[in-house]
């Protein structure tokens, strides 16, 4: 019994992570809880053969385990903070910068064989501090969230758990239920709670991706595990075999779609009409579980401040068509008396709010003849149009001016050497509140 519970925990927190990390691309709070689940999957998984048989390598790799969720939960914790304060960025950048080089040294430090006794406080003190440090940020708040508090809860005990009383040691099968439970409810909350701040739906695309991925790990791993169960027993390889069974099934189904973007890419190479509808056709498709009814969505509950959140994200993801299907502001009526016929498939809502996004931004610029300037009046109208229209990456490295026009070229300077990416951040917050004000009021 104690097995199947285990590995039924090594499943749950190999999936979660993973969906986590494809949920949203670039989000550094739901990537980094995802790596956290990964690594914890890891250590369930190496826990289990060392059951069956104890190596040096097997040992040290089991060691480092132990560390590397409460690392990465330090960076998830610093990314629940509701603001980018100076506090934050600069501590953020300390865990950016400094994970790698920790990362590194604790593995040449325990693969030798060394497990300093000091070395677990060393390491769980960064998670306490981020704790407190997000608790205290979320608490000074009039209406706290207590969900997120939560789940900064579940972060700091499960990686202090793992710390404290590594599962080698003490290892019962309550206590492997009672961590898969937390997992559950650590998917559930901090996925719902981001696709409510982005205005998505959650429960039918986290309904789809785990009935997959539990079909497909039941389908192959079965096999497996009835080799074992009436044959080969629990051996050492038949384990291993199992596990990455397991672990196979489940990458590939909830990897499918950047997996199957980078084969066909290769596969259509020279047929790139072919490859670009195909991509449509699935990023439609991946958008729908994401995308709200048009019937359930109320929009007397987005107060000013929340329905200028959604607008805010929707310029951000202005030339991205999936991403921006999965916006709310889809259903708007501004977009629906636009639609050529009222059964719209998403992606044609998307390219539609795109255009309705880009009128509203053109509206901002003054009525002057030139088509760049740097007065205050023109700072909203910058802010959004070269940016998000235009596509403009001014504190970017990589950065091209090739292609550019005379007035993005000047702007791009002007962005480079007058703004501050700070600055500009405000502006383009200020300029979101003024559109959603229109799209409100039309």
């Amino acid at each position: 019994m104690l097995f199947f519970i285990e590995l039924f925990g090594f499943a749950l927190a190999l999936w979660l992570g993973l969906y986590l990390l494809v949920r949203e691309g670039g989000n550094p709070r739901l990537s980094r809880a995802g790596a956290g689940l990964v690594a914890y999957a890891s250590t369930l998984a190496l826990g289990l053969l060392l059951g069956v048989r104890i190596t040096p390598v097997l040992a040290g790799l089991y060691r480092f385990s132990l560390f590397v969720p409460a690392l990465f939960w330090v960076g998830a914790l610093l990314a629940l903070w509701p603001d980018e304060s100076v506090w934050q960025k600069r501590l953020d950048s300390l865990w950016r910068y400094g994970v790698l080089p920790v990362l590194v040294a604790l593995y040449g430090l325990l693969a030798r064989g060394q497990n300093p006794p000091w070395l677990a406080v060393w390491v769980g003190f960064p998670l306490l501090v981020a704790f407190l440090l997000t608790v205290r940020q979320w608490r000074s708040r009039p209406r706290p969230p207590f969900a997120l508090l939560f789940v900064a809860t579940l972060f700091f005990s499960l990686g202090g758990g793992l710390l404290l009383f590594p599962l080698a040691w003490l290892i019962r099968p309550w206590l492997v239920l009672a961590s898969g439970i937390d997992l559950v409810v650590l998917g559930l909350i901090i996925g719902r709670w981001d696709a409510l701040a982005q205005g998505e739906a959650f429960w039918p695309d986290f309904g789809r991706a785990f009935v997959y991925a539990s079909g497909l790990a039941l389908l192959f791993g079965g096999q497996v595990g009835l080799a074992m169960a009436l044959e080969t027993g629990k051996t050492y390889p038949m384990l291993l075999l199992l596990l990455t069974t397991i672990a196979a099934a489940i990458t590939l189904v909830t990897l499918h779609r950047p997996l199957q973007t980078a084969l066909e890419r290769f596969t259509f190479a020279l047929f790139p009409r072919i490859r670009q509808e195909r991509a449509e056709l699935y990023a439609a498709a991946a958008a729908l579980p994401r995308t709200p009814e048009p019937g359930q969505i109320d929009w007397g509950q987005y107060d000013d401040e929340s329905f200028a959140r959604l607008t805010r994200r929707a310029l951000s993801h202005l030339g991205n068509l999936p991403r921006l299907a999965t916006s709310p502001l889809v259903q708007l009526p501004a977009v629906t008396t636009r639609l050529s016929h009222p059964q719209a498939g998403t992606l044609e809502r998307a390219r539609v709010l795109q255009a309705v996004l880009i009128e509203q931004i053109t509206r901002l610029k003054p009525a002057e003849a030139e088509n760049f300037g740097t007065g205050d009046i023109w700072r909203h109208y910058n802010a959004l149009y070269f940016p998000y229209v235009v596509g403009l990456k001014p504190y970017s490295r990589r950065t091209e001016q090739a292609g550019l026009d005379e007035a993005s070229q000047q702007a791009l300077h002007w962005l480079q050497a007058q703004v501050p990416e700070r600055t500009l951040y405000n502006w383009q917050n200020a300029a979101a509140q003024l559109i959603a004000r229109a799209l409100r009021s039309g």
